[in-house]
């Protein structure tokens, strides 16, 4: 899952946008959106933001250096607990060549200290968007986590996982039928990376606009 493996493999799966969310990381973004560049695809720099309350919340940016500010803000707000890659995973990072330069010595699994409802205005200061991730699944997601939908939350776009439970989780969360709704690969493997199944009109093949179209339901 290098960042020029994910590149070629969304090349070999002709897809046309492809996003990197790291847990709590955007320090292979650089490297992904060269990559991704090199294969024609749009690359959108992300990340997987896990909240105070172990919500993972989808960050998106329109541009690298604010992505890369936000890394730093989050980095800062993490609670600093050494990883065991023999038990967690290495946490590696390349560089333009996928070579590897170095690895995050603190476990980035862990919450970073930043509660859910700060979350939408943290990530509109830097030019990005958020989307609660995989709504649906049972751990490490707002409803599972938090127990229901806060009524003044401001979000427009959240991610499923199991298409066929859109119209469950409607019925259950009234707030859900103003958002758009995505399915994406969610992929941590290579080989999990989505055929282009799903689809998003943007008016520009830029992220500027995949971002406004993401959150206009």
């Amino acid at each position: 899952m290098t960042p020029g493996n994910i590149a070629g493999m969304a090349a070999v799966k002709e897809l046309d946008v492809i996003a990197l969310t790291d847990h709590n990381t955007c320090k292979n973004c650089p490297p992904f959106l060269k990559q991704a560049n090199d294969f024609g695809i749009l690359a959108i720099p992300g990340m997987e933001l896990c909240t105070r309350e172990e919500v993972h919340v989808l960050c998106l940016f329109e541009e690298l250096e604010a992505a890369m500010e936000f890394d730093k803000y989050v980095y800062s707000h993490l609670f600093k607990v050494k990883n065991k890659a023999e038990i967690f995973g290495e946490q590696l990072l390349v560089n333009e060549e996928d070579e590897v330069y170095g690895e995050e010595e603190y476990l980035l699994l862990n919450a970073a200290d930043i509660g859910f409802d700060e979350v939408y205005d943290l990530v509109k200061g830097y030019n990005g968007i958020m989307i609660p991730a995989h709504i649906d699944k049972s751990a490490n997601s707002l409803i599972a986590n938090l127990g229901f939908i806060p009524p003044d939350s401001r979000f427009t776009c959240v991610e499923v996982k199991e298409e066929g439970r859109t119209k469950e989780l409607k019925e259950k969360h009234p707030y859900l039928n103003q958002c758009r709704i995505i399915y994406d690969s969610d992929a941590h493997y290579l080989e999990h990376i989505n055929e282009p199944v799903h689809f998003l009109q943007a008016a520009e093949r830029n992220r500027r606009e995949v971002l406004k179209a993401l959150i206009t339901p």
